[in-house]
């Protein structure tokens, strides 16, 4: 969210031809603490000059006593917990003066204090403040494998007519002090096939809405990334008022 340089120029010119999509990390939507006014700052002066068609944030939390943790941390679903994410996401719309989506993290442990279930707690916020959704499908597998419930039961509860937006990734597998299977919400992969599947189940739903690849390391040669597009189109196109440009990668 610099003030300027190459990546701003190179954005301009992508926005000169096609629509936006921005997506926050940073937020800590989740967190105790009052938002960072400078943070927020910067993304209002970036939704300004940008214009994008969505914004999002994720579920999580980041900050604790002053101090920033690089990571999208769970949260308890309870009404203390719904109070605090409604009044950041009050706010955060507010100052950018539009609506944002809220996205489904990935998790690799529930809490115990816990008094509503995850989508649940998504559509109650959802309902309270008018912010949309930006439904994560590997996320919901993710955290469906790892806590031991069905991820096409966790969508047929999800607050589907809020979505605006969806998302696609790679995970990883690793096994724990016990064996047991974990998955990692790493975007380092292609896309895995019951997360597709899960995707196409999705689109049947709702019809076409723009989705996002995220592969964010271990990148491979560019025809990978094209199939994967391609990919992701194909499912698309079969679905009602498909819109098959609405795919790109971060």
């Amino acid at each position: 969210m610099g003030a300027g340089g190459p990546s701003h120029q190179m954005l301009s010119s992508i926005r000169r031809d096609h629509p936006i999509s921005i997506h926050g990390v940073c937020m800590s939507i989740g967190g105790a603490e009052p938002l960072c006014a400078s943070h927020l700052e910067r993304l209002a002066g970036v939704v300004e000059r940008y214009e994008p068609a969505l914004v999002s944030e994720h579920l999580a939390w980041s900050t604790h006593a002053g101090t920033y943790f690089n990571d999208l941390l769970p949260l308890p679903y309870s009404v203390a917990t719904l109070n605090t994410v409604c009044d950041h996401v009050d706010h955060v719309q507010q100052v950018l003066k539009r609506q944002i989506l809220l996205e489904n993290p990935s998790t690799y442990l529930c809490f115990a204090s816990s008094t509503m279930s995850e989508t649940d707690f998504l559509r109650a916020v959802a309902q309270r403040t008018g912010c949309g959704m930006l439904l994560d499908i590997n996320n919901a597998f993710v955290s469906a494998v790892n806590q031991g419930y069905s991820a096409t039961e966790y969508l047929s509860e999800f607050p589907i007519d809020y979505v605006g937006e969806i998302h696609l990734a790679g995970h990883a597998e690793q096994r724990d002090h016990e064996n047991t299977l974990r998955l990692i919400d790493s975007h380092d992969r292609k896309v895995s096939d019951p997360v597709w599947d899960l995707y196409a189940k999705t689109l049947l739903r709702i019809g076409a809405v723009p989705t996002l690849i995220e592969w964010d390391s271990h990148l491979p040669d560019w025809p990978v990334l094209v199939k994967e597009a391609r990919r992701a189109r194909s499912v698309m196109a079969q679905t009602p008022q498909a819109r098959t440009e609405g795919v790109a990668f971060s």
